[in-house]
C-alpha cells in the first residue's frame, strides 16, 4: 500500500503586534493533500484579511493585518494528519512617530506664569495606565499641576507655570502588551534672581567708592544683559540711577559721594524678560583712605663692587586703596640718616642700585604708597658690603633631562654648593649637535630659575647640552650631558577599544559603588571629556585618565545617577571619537503600602493594595500575594507576577480565617511584606433558597440549540478576572454546561456560570496559569445539541 501521508513541519505558536501581518505554515509530505483550516473548533471558509496559500507541500494561513479578531487557536488538517498552534495578539501602547520625535528632541518653552499644556495621544488596548514624572518622582496633583487621561489621551496641564517646574519628565504609558516612556524637556524663562550677594566695599574713599558683586544663581533662561546699579543716601528715601555695566563687568566706580556720608547701594539684573529684583548693600561710609603697612624687610639678591640688587614682597595691609608703588631708602650702617634712593615711586618689588662706594657696607628699607600716601617704612635690611665676589660659582647639581619628545628637551638642575663669595646671580645653557664641535648659547640674559627647555631639535639627532652657574667673576665649571631626540610618534586618531569587558547597560544597586574603565587608543594624548545625559559630570563623580584608560568612578551610587554616560576622545587635528553606555540605578524594593480586603463577588476576596513606592523608579516592578489559615500557620503563594495593585482570590471555605500578605519584587530581590492585621471570614449559609423554574405553556415550536454569538478567545493578565460570555437560542430553552479542556465545571467553585435568558457567562476570578486552555460552552435540548470553543491565554508567567 502507499506510504501514509506525514507531518514534516508542524504549526508554531506565533506573536504579533496589533496591525502587522501574521502568518502559520505547515509542511506534508504528499502533493495531494486537501487541508482544511478551523479556528477555536470552527471550520474557516471566509473571514475578513484571513488568505489560505498551498505552495507545494507548504499549506500557509496568511494574515495582512492582524486585529483583536483573529487572535485564537487555528488547526490544520488534512487527510490522516493535524497539527494545530495559537495567534497571540499583541497591543502596546503607542504615539504618533512624529510627535515622539518632536517630544524627545524640541524642549517645550513658556514664560513664567503662562498656562502650560501637554498632551499626548496614544492608542493601545485597554486599559493603559499613564504615569507623569519629573527628576523621576511622580507628578501628583495640586493647585497648579493637574494630569488628566482618557482611553485616548494622556495631559500635563500647569496653570501658572514657574521655574521651579524646569526639568526632565518622563512620560510611561503601560498595559498588558507593554511599556512605553517618553522622555521631555520642559523650559521656563522668567527675569532673573537678584545677584548674588553680598555686595563687596572693593574701595572705599572720600571721593569714590568701587563695589563689586557676583551673577545671579539663576539667571531666569536668559542670558543676562546688563547690571543697573543706584545708591540712596543714608536719611532720605529717594533712590538714584547711578549707571549700568554690561553682563561681564561686576564691579562699579562711582564719585558722586561725599566724604564722611553714609550710602545704600543695591544691584539688579536684566536679561531679555526683564529686571530682577534688587540686591542691596549694608551702610557704607565715603571716609579719608588709610595709608599702608610696613612691608617686610627688604631681602639682599647680589651686590658687586658698585651695585646691590635687593627684593621685597608687598605689605599685608594695603589700607583701603591699592598699592601704586615703593619708596626705597638707604643708610650706611652704623648711621642714623636715610637717604632716599629713587624720587618717585616705583611699580616693582626689586631694584638694582648703582653708584655705591665700593666697599662701604649699607642697610636698606622700603615703605609703600597708595592713594592716602606713603605708609610705615620696613625694618632695615641685613647689611651688605659693595663689593665683588672674590670667586666663581662651583658646578651645578643634579643635571638630566626631565621632559623630551621629537623636537625639544627640558633640563633641571640644582644650585651649587654654597662658598663664601660665590654668590649665584643666574644661569647660561649651551647646546651643539653631535656633528659640531661648537658649543651655542641657548639664552641671551641669564636664566634665574633651575629648569630650561631647549626648542628647535631635530628628530633622530644626538645633541651635547651643558649649563653653567653665573655670579660678577663669571661663569662657574659647566655641568655637561647627552640627549637622543626620539622619532615624532605616529599620529594615531582616537579610537575606543571596546570588548566583552566593556558593558553598554549596568544595573547597579543603590549605595553600590560604580567602577567602570573605558580603553581607548591615540597619539598625541587626547582630550578626554566626560558627560551625563549630554551635561557634565556631577561633583560625586571623578574621572582618572592614564596610560589609555579612562575611570568613571562614583563612591555611592544614588538614583540620580542614572542615566547615558557618554565619553568623547579628541586630537588636536580635530579628529572625535565617543561613546555611550547606561546606567541604571536600583535598589530591592520598599514594601508596599497597606492592604484593603473586599468582598465583591460572593464567597471570594479581592486584595488591593497601596502601590510599593519603588514604583515610582523601577519599570520592571511587580508583586506576589501569600495567604495562610492561622496566626501562625505556613504562608502559601497564592498569585505571582502580578503587574497590578490588586488579585482576587476563590477558594475560600466558609467558617476560615485567612490572613493576607504582599511583598514587591524586582530583578535584585524582594522587600519586606506588607500584611493584613485582622482575618477575613466568610460565614456559613443558614438558608437555602430554592427558585422555581417558571413554566412555559403553547404551541410545540421546539427548535434544537444555536449559537447566536460564539466565544471569543481571550489573553489576560496573571491575577486579574475573566470574563467569557456568548449567546444561545433554542426550544425548550437549552441546558447549557461549561467544560475546560473537555472537564465539566459546573462543581468547580472557582468559576461562576450564569445564564440570563441564553446569554451564558463564565467568571474566572483571578486567573492563574492553571486556567489556561480551551474552553467549550455545550447547549442540548431535547430537539438536538450545538457547541462553540475559544482558547484563554494567561500572560505574565515568563
Amino acid at each position: 500500500s502507499a506510504p501514509r501521508c506525514r507531518l514534516d513541519k508542524h504549526l508554531f505558536d506565533v506573536r504579533v503586534l496589533k496591525g502587522e501581518p501574521a502568518e502559520l505554515s505547515c509542511t506534508v509530505s504528499k502533493h495531494d493533500v486537501t487541508g482544511t483550516w478551523f479556528k477555536d473548533g470552527l471550520k474557516l471558509t471566509g473571514m475578513d484579511g484571513v488568505y489560505f496559500e498551498k505552495e507545494g507541500l507548504v499549506h500557509k494561513l496568511i494574515i495582512n493585518k492582524v486585529e483583536d479578531i483573529h487572535a485564537g487557536k487555528y488547526r490544520f488538517e488534512g487527510g490522516d494528519i493535524k497539527t494545530e498552534a495559537s495567534i497571540f495578539v499583541e497591543d502596546p501602547p503607542q504615539v504618533d512617530k512624529v510627535l515622539l520625535k518632536n517630544l524627545s528632541s524640541v524642549p517645550t518653552v513658556a514664560k513664567a506664569g503662562e498656562k502650560v499644556k501637554i498632551k499626548i495621544p496614544f492608542e493601545g488596548r485597554l486599559p493603559v495606565r499613564a504615569t507623569w514624572l519629573k527628576d523621576r518622582m511622580e507628578l501628583i496633583d495640586d493647585t497648579r499641576i493637574r494630569v488628566d487621561k482618557t482611553e485616548t489621551f494622556t495631559m500635563l496641564s500647569i496653570s501658572s507655570s514657574e521655574r521651579k517646574d524646569c526639568g526632565d519628565y518622563k512620560v510611561r504609558l503601560k498595559n498588558d502588551s507593554g511599556v512605553l516612556e517618553i522622555d521631555l524637556k520642559l523650559v521656563v524663562i522668567d527675569k532673573p534672581q537678584p545677584p548674588a550677594g553680598p555686595i563687596k566695599i572693593v574701595e572705599s574713599s572720600a571721593n569714590d567708592i568701587t563695589i563689586q558683586w557676583n551673577p545671579p544663581k539663576d539667571d531666569g533662561g536668559k542670558p543676562v544683559q546688563s547690571y543697573i546699579i543706584e545708591r540712596q543716601q543714608v536719611g532720605k528715601s529717594d533712590w538714584v540711577t547711578l549707571g549700568e555695566t554690561p553682563k561681564s563687568c561686576t564691579t562699579f566706580t562711582t564719585n558722586k559721594v561725599e566724604q564722611d556720608v553714609s550710602y545704600y547701594f543695591r544691584v539688579r539684573a536684566v536679561n531679555a524678560e526683564g529686571t530682577s529684583d534688587a540686591l542691596e548693600s549694608d551702610e557704607v561710609k565715603a571716609v579719608s583712605k588709610a595709608s599702608p603697612g610696613a612691608p617686610d624687610p627688604p631681602e639682599i639678591v647680589s651686590a658687586s663692587r658698585d651695585t646691590v640688587t635687593i627684593s621685597w614682597k608687598m605689605p599685608r595691609k594695603t589700607g583701603n586703596s591699592r598699592i601704586v608703588g615703593y619708596i626705597i631708602q638707604k643708610r650706611k650702617k652704623g648711621t642714623t640718616t636715610w637717604l632716599p634712593v629713587t624720587n618717585v615711586p616705583i611699580a616693582d618689588r626689586k631694584l638694582k642700585m648703582t653708584n655705591l662706594k665700593k666697599g662701604v657696607q649699607y642697610e636698606f628699607r622700603v615703605a609703600a604708597v597708595n592713594a592716602a600716601g606713603i605708609g610705615d617704612a620696613s625694618e632695615p635690611s641685613q647689611p651688605v658690603f659693595a663689593r665683588d665676589s672674590t670667586k666663581s660659582p662651583g658646578q651645578v647639581q643634579d643635571l638630566k633631562v626631565s621632559r623630551s619628545d621629537s623636537s625639544s628637551v627640558t633640563l633641571t638642575w640644582k644650585r651649587p654648593e654654597a662658598k663664601e663669595g660665590s654668590d649665584v646671580n643666574g644661569y647660561e645653557v649651551e647646546m651643539r649637535s653631535s656633528n659640531n664641535l661648537n658649543w651655542t648659547k641657548c639664552n641671551a640674559l641669564p636664566i634665574e630659575a633651575t629648569t630650561y627647555t631647549v626648542k628647535g631639535l631635530l628628530a633622530k639627532e644626538r645633541y651635547f647640552l651643558r649649563v653653567r652657574a653665573l655670579n660678577d667673576c663669571g661663569p662657574g665649571e659647566a655641568a655637561e650631558l647627552e640627549a637622543f631626540i626620539e622619532a615624532a610618534a605616529p599620529v594615531v586618531p582616537p579610537r575606543f577599544l571596546i570588548d566583552d569587558t566593556v558593558k553598554s547597560f549596568l544595573v547597579i544597586k543603590a549605595r553600590n559603588t560604580i567602577r567602570v574603565n573605558i580603553p581607548f587608543e591615540a597619539s598625541p594624548d587626547p582630550v578626554v571629556t566626560w558627560l551625563k545625559d549630554g551635561l557634565p559630570l556631577p561633583d560625586q563623580a571623578v574621572v582618572h585618565t592614564k596610560d589609555g584608560t579612562t575611570q568613571l568612578l562614583i563612591g555611592a551610587a544614588e538614583y540620580t545617577d542614572t542615566g547615558i554616560y557618554t565619553i568623547e576622545l579628541q586630537n588636536g587635528l580635530g579628529k572625535r571619537e565617543t561613546f555611550s553606555f547606561q546606567v541604571q540605578v536600583t535598589d530591592i524594593p520598599q514594601p508596599p503600602g497597606p492592604i484593603q480586603l473586599q468582598e465583591n463577588v460572593p464567597n471570594t476576596v479581592t486584595v488591593t493594595w497601596m502601590p510599593s513606592a519603588s514604583e515610582k523608579w523601577e519599570s520592571n516592578l511587580y508583586y506576589t500575594v501569600l495567604k495562610r489559615e492561622s496566626q501562625k500557620g505556613l504562608w502559601h503563594v497564592v498569585g505571582d507576577l502580578i503587574y497590578t495593585n490588586k488579585f482576587t482570590f476563590t477558594k475560600l471555605i466558609p467558617g476560615r480565617d485567612y490572613y493576607f500578605r504582599v511583598v514587591a519584587k524586582n530583578s535584585l530581590g524582594a522587600s519586606g511584606p506588607s500584611e493584613t492585621v485582622q482575618p477575613w471570614r466568610i460565614q456559613k449559609p443558614k438558608v437555602e433558597c430554592q427558585v422555581k423554574p417558571q413554566i412555559y405553556k403553547g404551541v410545540n415550536q421546539n427548535q434544537p440549540p444555536r449559537f447566536l454569538v460564539p466565544l471569543k478567545p481571550h489573553v489576560v493578565t496573571t491575577g486579574s478576572e475573566c470574563h467569557m460570555s456568548c449567546a444561545v437560542g433554542g426550544h425548550p430553552p437549552p441546558k447549557v454546561t461549561w467544560y475546560k479542556d473537555n472537564r465539566d465545571l459546573s462543581s468547580d467553585p472557582s468559576y461562576f456560570c450564569t445564564n440570563d435568558f441564553g446569554v451564558c457567562s463564565l467568571v474566572v476570578l483571578g486567573v492563574t496559569k492553571h486556567d489556561e486552555g480551551e474552553y467549550m460552552v455545550e447547549a442540548t435540548n431535547e430537539v438536538g445539541r450545538a457547541f462553540t470553543k475559544a482558547f484563554l491565554t494567561i500572560k505574565g508567567n515568563s
